[in-house]
């Protein structure tokens, strides 16, 4: 686990960062999808929610459950599933577990998607201590650090026993 600082973007682990945030984001939107589903039968049933309504409240419950799923997830188990699943943590500056006000900061752009674009865009694009921060990160104090090797191979089988005697 390195927490150490460089200059240079990596790219890898940029990219890792991403698919871990698609794979969280599917997990929210399923849920989201499946409360909003709900929420909007029993509105149009019951005669109160006009059908143009859901095309705004969708997006916003969505980033209201990234931003929560996110924060909490990050404060109380130092990854969301999709992090955990790419070997990624998020951490203080000085690797000790992000508390939950650090998180829902750093959490705080996924409330809509072009806010999260740019906080990675200035993120990259600028120079702070840290490369791999974005800039919620910088902000609040985190950064993401890799805890292991993704997609490495399996240790290696142990050799076979030696030939019997003849």
């Amino acid at each position: 686990m390195s927490t150490e600082s460089s200059s240079q973007i990596d790219l890898n682990h940029w990219l890792l960062r991403l698919v871990a945030y698609i794979i969280d984001s599917i997990i929210v939107g399923i849920v989201a999808y499946i409360i909003f589903f709900f929420v909007i039968i029993a509105a149009i049933s019951s005669g109160v929610w006009p059908w143009y309504a859901s095309v705004f409240a969708l997006p916003f419950f969505f980033g209201i459950l990234e931003v929560l799923y996110f924060a909490f997830m990050d404060a109380y188990y130092g990854a969301t599933l999709g992090k955990r699943f790419l070997g990624l943590q998020v951490q203080n500056v000085n690797g000790s577990r992000a508390t939950l006000d650090q998180a829902f900061i750093r959490n705080i752009s996924k409330i809509f998607w072009l806010f999260l674009l740019l906080d990675w865009i200035v993120g990259v694009a600028t120079h702070g201590k840290d490369q791999r921060q974005k800039y919620t990160d910088r902000i609040a104090g985190t950064t993401v650090v890799s805890v292991r090797q993704v997609f490495q191979p399996a240790t290696a089988p142990p050799p076979p026993p030696p030939p019997p005697p003849s």
